[in-house]
């Protein structure tokens, strides 16, 4: 098990990390494309999920032309998913349960080392998201998309001048592990119970954060 005072910061992902948010992203897409019929939402939820940790605008951009093969997303059209995704979520998120241990443990490192947020979550609805939950005190600095993980982690470590070997990044998805090792930051995995686990062998894992709370 990591012994989390060996570090000097932690980055959170947050749907699936802090808030047990990940199957109500899921249930969006599928709403979103249910008009296509249920061969593209079988494709959808299964792209999606293979993908955690990747931003929704990439994976609208994906869906138009690699699945229902059409021209490329206007910015109109970009903006009109992103907000009825936003509907179908944000009230949702935020009254969804915490992955037990994670409100402790945020409250308890606190009073320790400076945290932060990384997620696909589009920034201002995170923020709002965050605030709405309360936790926006608790964190030096949330972050989210349009960056990519590995930036967003970069920028992180940059704007605090931390030392990577000494931070600890906390993720569900195989996205989150992949911006941890851009970075040279440790990596612990979140695997809910009953999900397959989509990290390499050898990645530490837990099945919820109530382990790390001293």
């Amino acid at each position: 098990m990591i012994a989390i005072t060996n570090f000097e910061a932690i980055i959170f992902d947050f749907d699936g990390v802090i808030a047990e948010s990940g199957e109500i992203k899921t249930q969006a897409f599928a709403e979103l494309y249910r008009p296509y019929g249920e061969a593209v939402v079988t494709e959808v939820v299964r792209y999606h999920t293979a993908n955690g940790g990747l931003s929704r605008y990439n994976k609208f951009r994906h869906f138009q032309q690699q699945l229902l093969h059409k021209d490329p997303l206007t910015s109109e059209e970009e903006k009109e998913l992103d907000l009825r995704f936003s509907e179908l979520v944000v009230e949702a998120v935020v009254a969804a349960d915490a992955v037990p241990g994670a409100y402790e443990l945020i409250h308890q490192q606190n009073d320790r080392i400076p945290l932060f947020v990384a997620s696909g979550t589009p920034e201002v609805e995170l923020k709002v998201i965050v605030e709405r939950r309360g936790l926006t005190p608790y964190f030096k600095q949330i972050r989210g998309a349009p960056k990519l993980k590995p930036v967003l982690i970069a920028e992180i470590l940059s704007d605090h001048a931390l030392d990577p070997n000494r931070v600890l990044m906390i993720g569900d998805a195989l996205a989150d592990y992949e911006g941890a090792q851009a970075n040279k930051t440790a990596f612990l995995g979140r695997v809910r119970p009953g999900d397959d686990n989509p990290f390499p062998p050898g990645t530490p894992i837990v099945p919820d954060l109530r382990a790390l709370v001293i």
